[in-house]
């Protein structure tokens, strides 16, 4: 039963993610995990060395048949149980002895959470590479516009000069600290999950912890302290490192979004045929990619909610918790996923117009330059009365439709302290970034350092 759209799919994830949790993904894991299984038990005595090979030459998705299975889980109520029931078939059709050694020592949701983290492993490696791509696309951009002049915004309204640079590398360290997380969670998450029935693993008597030993060092899974069953938190830390990842995606497509409004125009997404069109406006270029990001990030905190309650369970076994995550956790990762391409194709192609910035600066007729001015007086008569002045002279700049460099040049109160060449250099925003280059710089440094 595939609960992905072939109509939507394209639009808000990868075929890449898409591929990682399809069904025959999450089949061929689970068998992964029963087939290293038997090889582990195999190769300590526990079954016979024959069993193991007839067995794993029975692990292979393409010989189940999903919708079947899809109608039997209906009834049995987790994956697992029919699955485990073919294939026992398959192997007895060939060898009955060996049919009586699947499975052996585990339980249900050893296979669903095991085959759940070798998919993980998988989602894990490509969004660490997508994002690593995408954080050197942004460390291009930070550096060559670095000194770009941007008019910075506060609650959507023009407040002081900054450099489109710096924008770029507040977007660049949060990703930067993204990809970090990614790699910090994968000791924790990609964890074997082997107990058996309550968590004793006594079903295979003294050989329990053999076996677990055996069976991660094959899957290339850590060994965890003992099993996870109702302990949620792995699953949960990989749901909100990825809902974390989609939010900072999410405000990168806001913030290119409102860059590209008509009024704006400061950048655009890539053009190309048939993108960001109309059905009825010729003219309209739309941020398809951005509004995509942010449909995600709009999306994935109400999934990952679901992950975090999902971690109150229930005594050995959940008794419904760890069914909620079945499908939410692929969703986070499939949307993750989607929000990322799209960002990453946008930063790539991402159109840039540093003239119709400094024009944005200008727009306001030099009121972007007030605090300048205010400091800049009050080291002549104090930061109150010099901001009381500049104040005043806004205010009439704005009445009179006058230029705020006009209006303060003529202000006897301005006058005796600001010359015509310090209003200048006053009212030139490369002139007061503060520290805006210095911070891309530092940005950009750490990211050569050693990780």
């Amino acid at each position: 039963m595939q609960k992905s759209s072939q109509l939507l799919d394209p639009l808000f994830t990868t075929g890449r993610m898409h591929d990682i949790f399809s069904d025959r993904s999450r089949l061929q894991a689970m068998l992964d995990f029963e087939a290293t299984l038997a090889r582990a038990e195999a190769s300590l005595g526990v079954i016979p060395s024959k069993a193991a090979g007839a067995i794993a030459a029975q692990c292979r998705a393409e010989l189940f048949d999903a919708e079947a299975l899809a109608r039997a889980t209906a009834a049995a109520g987790n994956l697992a149980i029919p699955l485990v029931k073919e294939l026992t078939a398959r192997v007895a059709q060939n060898d009955k002895e060996a049919a009586g050694f699947v499975h052996w020592g585990a339980t249900s949701q050893d296979v669903i959470d095991t085959g759940l983290v070798l998919q993980l492993r998988a989602a894990l490696d490509a969004t660490e590479a997508e994002v690593g791509a995408l954080a050197d696309s942004l460390a291009r951009l930070a550096e060559t516009h670095k000194r770009t002049p941007l008019a910075g915004r506060t609650l959507l309204q023009q407040a002081l000069p900054v450099t489109f640079g710096l924008k770029v590398a507040g977007w660049l360290s949060a990703i930067e600290r993204h990809r970090a997380r990614l790699r910090e969670i994968r000791p924790r998450a990609l964890a074997l999950q082997f107990g058996g029935a309550a968590g004793t693993l006594a079903a295979l008597e003294n050989r329990g912890m053999d076996v677990a030993a055996a069976l991660s060092k094959a899957l290339n899974l850590a060994l965890p302290e003992l099993p996870w069953h109702t302990q949620r938190d792995r699953v949960a830390e990989v749901a909100t490192t990825f809902g974390l990842l989609t939010g900072t995606l999410g405000k990168i497509g806001r913030d290119i979004a409102l860059l590209m409004q008509t009024e704006v125009g400061e950048v655009f997404e890539p053009a190309g045929a048939d993108r960001g069109g109309s059905t009825t406006m010729p003219h309209k270029r739309n941020p398809v990619g951005s509004v995509v990001a942010q449909a995600a990030a709009q999306r994935v905190p109400a999934l990952v909610s679901t992950m975090l309650a999902a971690m109150v369970q229930e005594h050995e076994r959940a008794a419904g918790g760890w069914h909620a995550e079945w499908e939410t956790l692929p969703e986070i990762c499939r949307l993750s996923a989607g929000a990322l391409a799209h960002i990453r194709e946008i930063v790539n192609g991402l159109e840039i117009d540093p003239a119709r910035m400094r024009a944005n600066l200008d727009a306001s007729h030099g009121l972007i330059y007030a605090e300048a001015i205010t400091m800049v007086l009050a080291k002549h008569i104090g930061r109150a009365p010099a901001y009381q002045v500049i104040e005043k002279a806004c205010r009439r700049a704005l009445d009179e439709k006058r230029p705020l460099r006009e209006v303060v040049a003529q202000d006897p109160q301005v006058k005796p302290y600001l010359p015509a060449t310090e209003l200048d250099r006053l009212f030139d925003p490369s002139n007061y970034f503060g520290s805006a280059v210095q911070l891309v710089e530092r940005v950009l440094a750490q990211r050569s350092k050693p990780r």
